[in-house]
């Protein structure tokens, strides 16, 4: 197969695993200098790439022009006319492989990503569990560029890449830039996975009175907005992100992040992308599935006690809730959350 010099890369949703193809993306550009590569995904994820050079984006409008199957046609006539010489479709839903099949039909080659969901559920069931590591999402990436020609090293490292802060950041007199800056983002999108407040509390308000660190509070949505606002007054140097700032600016933010702290879910790989450290704690759900932040070392995901939870992980994305694990998370204990915190930050 003669190897493409301009493909279109596919992930439409959602965050976490969108910004998991930054790193593989970053090491495909750095690994063929003369590739060029679009991605097409959804609006609001267009800014995940806006740090990478040679990478064109293109908005799926899947609620508006693209919406249905008419709208899929208009999308890949629009596509087609990029030259593009090969598909890689890294999120494998219903959408993705219709607007695959008219990029077909258009003359274009595609493979897509297997999502090995015999083996997830093999590690999620509760009877005959197989708990063993699944090859990673960002390896599951790695193998369509290698249908597509484009083999890619399996030990790519992601080096640290701080962005420009914005004036409007560097003004902030309660942003001190002075200070090694903790990210915590408390939330999840699910509540197995999400660490108790009240725990959580303790660990910013001893992260925060370390003379040389601030907290930063990273999340979404009113209610979040709210709770991180009044974690944030309660505690000096301590600072709630979420609500003040573009998603751009955050990303800018995250970029300058002496260390993540975030639960099984999409802050953690927007760090990650940036080559920043991420602590991640995982309660329902489990690193094996092949969801942890890229590049992160082991030591830094904290677990709860498998042998006191056998059935760990219930589920893949958390959204699965089992009645005697209610307080699983709690078993993860703050002092040791803070001591990673602190590892990495000396």
């Amino acid at each position: 197969m003669k190897r493409p010099s301009h493909i279109l890369v596919i992930r439409l949703s959602a965050m976490g695993d969108v910004a998991i193809t930054v790193p593989v993306i970053t090491h495909l550009l750095k690994t063929y200098p003369d590739l060029k590569v679009t991605v097409l995904t959804k609006p609001f994820f267009a800014h995940l790439f806006s740090h990478l050079d040679r990478v064109n984006i293109v908005k799926a409008e899947v609620k508006l022009k693209h919406k249905g199957i008419s709208g899929l046609w208009v999308l890949a006539k629009q596509l087609h006319r990029l030259d593009i010489d090969s598909v890689a479709d890294l999120h494998n839903v219903l959408r993705s492989r219709i607007l695959c099949g008219f990029m077909k039909i258009l003359g274009h080659d595609y493979y897509r990503i297997d999502k090995g969901r015999r083996d997830k559920r093999a590690l999620t069931r509760s009877q005959n569990k197989v708990l063993k590591p699944l090859k990673p999402t960002h390896r599951r990436y790695a193998d369509v560029f290698k249908k597509l020609n484009l083999p890619l090293d399996s030990g790519f490292t992601i080096e640290k890449r701080p962005l420009d802060l914005s004036e409007r950041i560097k003004s902030r007199p309660d942003l001190d830039t002075s200070k090694k800056w903790i990210g915590i983002a408390p939330f999840a999108a699910h509540s197995p996975k999400q660490y108790p407040i009240k725990l959580m509390k303790k660990v910013i308000s001893e992260l925060a009175r370390q003379g040389d660190i601030q907290v930063l509070l990273f999340g979404g949505g009113k209610k979040e907005i709210k709770k991180l606002n009044s974690l944030a007054s309660d505690v000096n140097s301590c600072y709630c992100v979420a609500g003040e700032f573009s998603f751009p600016e955050e990303l800018k933010l995250i970029s300058n992040l002496k260390v993540m702290l975030s639960m099984d879910s999409g802050n953690g790989h927007l760090a990650a992308m940036f080559g920043v450290d991420v602590i991640t704690l995982w309660g329902a759900t489990h690193p094996y599935a092949g969801f942890a932040p890229y590049g992160q070392r082991e030591e830094l995901q904290l677990l709860p006690d498998l042998k006191k939870y056998p059935l760990l992980p219930t589920s893949i994305y958390g959204n699965k809730k089992v009645k005697a694990y209610k307080k699983v998370m709690e078993d993860i204990k703050p002092e040791d959350v803070i001591e990673a915190v602190k590892q990495v930050t000396n």
